[in-house]
């Protein structure tokens, strides 16, 4: 390794599904193609990451604040234990601050983009929209319909079963149980996302007392359970001991390699394929090795999509490949080997 940090590239096929349901499907503007990008944050990504892990989550605690006079409750920012003995907290970073408590900050050594088209033209938001319904119109017996009257924006109270059957018949009305939510979009194509892992505060917690990352309480669990104290290139920091290492390492390199998005709903699962993975020392490679580029024998814009080996890193190309990308030629145990090379590099830093 030149560098103390691991560049890593991903490509997936996306079929017809969707990131999140938050508000439908997330997008941005390509402005020099004119197109909508569907997207899937850093964020989500990271956070998909940590559930690949398989160990226990730090206890967060999300605060509230009842008003009695207006029967209101309003969220107030969660907290988090900041307790790097999590691996969740020591890989995903934290932070917390308020009034009259002592602010610590952790930022993640994971640097994730946000998984996006690998080219404008070769991935996107479906089109049209799409209409989704809430179906229970084959077991009516076992639903009810609710109605009320209403007089404007006030609300009356609800009609009695003979009062809607007077109703319906004398409006020629139905009323099924269904229900239609209006213009949802799904995502297809070829995505690509980006990470940067920083070998030099992957397992070292900084022990700065003027930009704490650390809890004193906290900091003197970490020495009990065997961390030493140690200097990277932020100054005076506690290492995680081996053991521990060790145990994180192989977890999280397969949780790099096959993550998956499940905040998702089931109608939208796609186990989006991983079309390639390129690992280098270099982020400029990464770049160069998976991109998209534009073709310039065709009456209208389109792009191919390009694995270059002669890039500097190193290349984990899957079978599929071959279904979306000219020339590509992958083998069954790329992702494996992918692990492995994650595993190596990362325990070969030295840390101590």
């Amino acid at each position: 390794m030149h560098t103390p940090f691991i560049y890593l590239r991903g490509l997936r096929h996306v079929s017809h599904t969707v990131f999140a349901v938050n508000d439908g499907q997330k997008f941005y503007f390509d402005p020099q193609f004119g197109r909508r990008m569907a997207y899937s944050s850093g964020q989500q990504i990271k956070r998909s990451i940590l559930e690949g892990l398989n160990m226990p989550f730090a206890a967060i605690i999300f605060n509230w604040e009842v008003d009695k006079k207006e029967n209101k409750a309003n969220q107030k920012e969660p907290h988090s234990p900041c307790d790097p003995t999590y691996a969740d907290q020591l890989l995903g970073g934290y932070m917390k601050a308020g009034a009259n408590i002592m602010a610590v900050k952790r930022r993640s050594p994971m640097s994730i983009s946000a998984m996006r088209p690998l080219h404008p033209l070769l991935g996107g938001i479906a089109n049209p929209t799409e209409n989704i319904s809430f179906d229970r119109t084959t077991h009516t017996g076992s639903h009810k319909v609710k109605v009320h009257w209403t007089a404007g924006k006030e609300r009356g109270p609800e009609l009695t079963e003979e009062e809607l059957k007077e109703w319906l018949t004398s409006k020629a009305r139905t009323l099924p149980n269904r229900a239609f939510i209006q213009d949802q979009t799904r995502a297809s194509g070829l995505f690509v996302y980006d990470m940067a892992i920083d070998l030099r505060t992957l397992f070292c917690v900084s022990t700065n007392k003027f930009e704490p990352e650390l809890y004193p309480e906290i900091e003197a669990k970490l020495r009990e359970q065997g961390w030493k104290e140690g200097k990277n290139a932020f100054g005076s920091c506690l290492i995680c001991p081996k053991e521990k290492r060790e145990e994180i390492i192989p977890a999280l390199a397969k949780a790099i390699v096959n993550w998956r998005i499940s905040t998702n709903q089931a109608r939208t699962f796609d186990p989006m394929g991983i079309v390639a993975l390129v690992i280098s020392d270099n982020a400029n490679q990464i770049t160069y090795a998976i991109r998209g580029d534009l073709r310039e024998d065709s009456e209208r814009p389109q792009a191919t999509p390009v694995i270059d080996l002669n890039a500097k890193a190193d290349f984990f190309v899957t079978p599929i490949a071959g279904s979306y990308v000219p020339g590509a030629i992958g083998s069954v145990d790329a992702l494996e080997k992918a692990e492995a090379k994650l595993v190596q590099l990362m325990s070969a830093y030295e840390y101590d």
